[in-house]
């Protein structure tokens, strides 16, 4: 793997976002010790994230801690309490009547401590809960944002690659057009005249069904040559065959796994050379 498909596996995204095992953590930050364009890219993607998060923030709302202390007020119970001992307390009914509103006022405190407590702690879990929250969907977002990029970068990839194809003068392109049953489908090949080998770019045929796949083959003497067998991480980046000489190439819908001759009312495309 090269540096730029390092780069756009997405192993930088999940590092950041903390996805990264300990083993593609480590090996990511050996890279970018040894690496100025992984490092560059590391800290660009860093960055994108920042601002993202940045403009994310949510600032809490205004009366938020007015609000808290005034349900604090509605849950204390008030209680009006005489003195606890008048001067005189030689009358021992007085006495025990002031020992008891002594404990009395002492209950009250107790009841406002616990009430206000058990307030703050309920406040406390709520804005816990309201911050996490916002960062779950914030870390969501970027998550989306981050396979968004993802999947941009992967077809410029492939946009860069067919472009690579394209100029390149050894490369030879065959088009190849729908039969009479598919005549919206559409497939090039590109044939390398120095190495022989084969490529396909398929993304015009349809999604191939379950437990079928697409065989591509080489007309040589009238004879029909498989070519290899296609599939979607293959197109365009993969030679499928090396196949030295051929009239035309066409494309067939196979069981999965390929046949030994092609399937002749199951071809899609095919175009002479």
């Amino acid at each position: 793997m090269n540096t730029k498909e390092y780069i756009s596996s997405g192993i930088i995204e999940s590092y950041i976002l903390g996805h990264a095992s300990p083993e593609e953590a480590g090996i990511l930050e050996c890279v970018m010790k040894n690496n100025a364009e992984v490092k560059a890219a590391f800290e660009e993607a860093q960055k994108t994230l920042e601002d993202l998060a940045t403009a994310q923030a949510v600032t809490p709302p205004g009366d938020l801690k007015s609000k808290i202390w005034n349900r604090i007020q509605q849950e204390q119970v008030v209680e009006e309490v005489p003195p606890a001992l008048s001067a005189d307390i030689s009358d021992p009914k007085q006495h025990q009547e002031s020992i008891q509103q002594d404990k009395v006022q002492r209950n009250t405190s107790w009841k406002t401590y616990a009430i206000a407590a058990s307030v703050l702690f309920l406040v406390s879990v709520a804005g816990n809960l309201y911050w996490m929250n916002i960062q779950s969907d914030s870390q969501k977002e970027m998550a989306v944002m981050m396979a968004d990029k993802k999947k941009q970068d992967q077809a410029m990839e492939k946009m860069n690659r067919k472009i690579d194809m394209f100029s390149n003068p050894d490369m030879q392109m065959v088009i190849l057009k729908g039969v009479e049953k598919h005549t919206e489908a559409k497939a090039m090949v590109f044939w390398d005249k120095k190495t022989k080998e084969v490529y396909l770019n398929a993304e015009k045929l349809p999604k191939a069904p379950e437990g079928m796949q697409y065989q591509l083959w080489a007309i040589e003497d009238g004879q029909p040559v498989s070519a290899g067998m296609y599939t979607e991480d293959k197109d365009s980046r993969t030679a499928l065959a090396n196949i030295p000489k051929a009239q035309a190439f066409a494309i067939t819908l196979e069981k999965e796994g390929g046949s030994k001759v092609p399937t002749m009312e199951n071809m899609f495309v095919m175009g002479e050379i």
